[in-house]
């Protein structure tokens, strides 16, 4: 049974995490992709190509990446590389302290360039990208002609 993981499932957007498969075949070429919808509907997506090494496994931190949104060994790649499926778009994160992103990975079999149905999803999991911790409070600053926000620690 294959299974893909984040670690830490639930973590700052700027902390990094491990993401690793399992389960594969020695030598199986699969198609890493996250994607994540922003709070105003937009898609953002990454995709990379590995080859699974001898016992079946998948880490873009130790594995290099054959193509697709980025090449070689880079262990965010598949977090930093997001781009939009409408041009011109950028991922700004607006509501910071109320709702994390969700960035959705899946694994496929193969070579998915442009996922269809006839692409056969074998694991999938959910990562939770915060941008403030527990227990921070935002407080507003409005001074004169000066606005922002000081995010303090608890």
């Amino acid at each position: 049974m294959v299974e893909v993981t984040v670690t830490p499932q639930s973590s700052l957007a700027d902390q990094p995490v491990q993401v690793q498969v399992r389960g594969l075949s020695p030598s199986q070429l699969v198609t890493l992709r996250a994607s994540l919808t922003d709070e105003q509907g937009e898609r953002f997506q990454a995709r990379a190509f590995f080859h699974a090494d001898r016992e079946g496994e998948v880490d873009p931190g130790r594995h290099a990446a054959l193509g697709g949104s980025y090449a070689g060994v880079w262990p965010m790649g598949l977090f930093w590389f997001l781009q939009p499926d409408t041009l011109f778009r950028r991922l700004v994160k607006r509501d910071v302290a109320g709702s994390p992103f969700l960035v959705r990975l899946e694994v496929f079999d193969g070579l998915c360039l442009v996922t269809g149905p006839q692409d056969q999803l074998l694991a999938s999991c959910e990562a939770e990208r915060w941008y403030v911790g527990p227990g921070v409070q935002r407080v507003p600053i409005r001074e004169g002609r000066v606005r922002g926000a000081l995010f303090l620690p608890p």
